[in-house]
């Protein structure tokens, strides 16, 4: 009997220990007895009918993420590849309805999902899709929460994560962005050099301003000091006339001074004689004298002829 007492005790611990079993945290086991549905068990130790109840499935409860890559055509006829990621999770007391009641439950997800792109993206231009993706997100989701909650699946977030339009789109899309930023290079150079020139020409013209002022500046002194040259000479019985002569050549001679200092100076007077100076003043001092002939015979004329006038009269 000892040696049948010990193949019984060694199926009864295997059959003992076999009616224990444990559920990782986050996970749900689902319990069958004789092929139908029993319960369902959470996480920790946790036990079961040996040779009668079975596990059939472990149905995880985290976020779960599928992604899912759908082609489709936009209002203005490009065609586009979009990738949507969506992610859900398993409902702890719906677990009996997500494993029972749907087979492939991302096949099912994947479909919607086109469903949905394939009815929103129509609708926009290329520009629009990728202003508005956060919409078409929002569709999705909505959607996928209306039909999956039933079946126990709670959609957490849709995203779409990635627009990739045909090939040859983004080349010529690139080729407009590259033409709108060198058209806006080339305005900002415009408009630099434009505001050069504009500042070149404001500062040309306050140049020229400033030198107008200093000439006229120090023609202003120059007569102010003939002005007092002649009332000097003119103190010492020297009249206008021969003072203003006198003034020149006294430049005159100053100006050939000046230049006999430069040695490096290639200036030729012509004519320059001795005599020059003299021939100079008695010029002068004639045509002075001529000048004022010339002006008492007009004013002389003038009144003559405004006497007759007023005799007339």
């Amino acid at each position: 009997m000892s040696y049948l007492l010990i193949p019984l005790l060694f199926i009864g611990a295997v059959i003992l220990f076999s009616s224990f079993f444990t559920v990782k945290q986050q996970t749900a086991a689902i319990i069958e007895r004789f092929g139908k549905f029993h319960s369902v068990r959470t996480s920790g130790l946790q036990m079961k009918l040996p040779l009668v109840d079975k596990i059939v499935a472990r149905v995880g409860l985290k976020i779960q993420q599928l992604d899912v890559i759908i082609e489709t055509k936009t209002l203005d006829d490009v065609f586009v590849k979009l990738k949507v990621s969506v992610q859900y999770v398993v409902l702890r007391e719906q677990v009996y309805d997500a494993f029972y009641q749907l087979e492939y439950p991302h096949e099912q997800i994947t479909s919607f999902v086109f469903d949905v792109v394939r009815a929103e993206v129509p609708k926009m231009k290329l520009d629009d899709v990728f202003v508005k993706k956060d919409d078409i997100a929002i569709a999705v989701k909505g959607e996928l929460q209306q039909y999956m909650s039933v079946y126990g699946f709670d959609i957490i977030k849709t995203l779409v994560t990635d627009i990739d339009p045909d090939s040859q789109v983004k080349q010529a899309m690139n080729r407009i962005n590259a033409s709108e930023r060198e058209k806006i290079a080339a305005q900002f150079e415009g408009d630099a050099a434009r505001i050069l020139i504009v500042e070149k020409a404001k500062a040309e013209a306050e140049s020229k301003r400033l030198q107008g002022m200093g000439i006229a500046d120090q023609r202003r002194e120059i007569a102010r000091g003939l002005e007092e040259s002649v009332e000097v000479l003119n103190r010492v019985g020297i009249n206008s006339q021969e003072a203003s002569a006198l003034i020149v050549v006294t430049q005159h001679y100053d100006t050939l001074q000046s230049l006999g200092e430069e040695t490096n100076s290639n200036l030729i007077l012509l004519p320059n004689s001795p005599q020059a100076g003299s021939d100079m003043l008695n010029n002068m001092v004639a045509s002075f004298t001529a000048s004022n002939m010339i002006g008492e015979t007009m004013k002389q004329q003038k009144k003559e002829i405004a006497d007759k006038k007023k005799n007339d009269n």
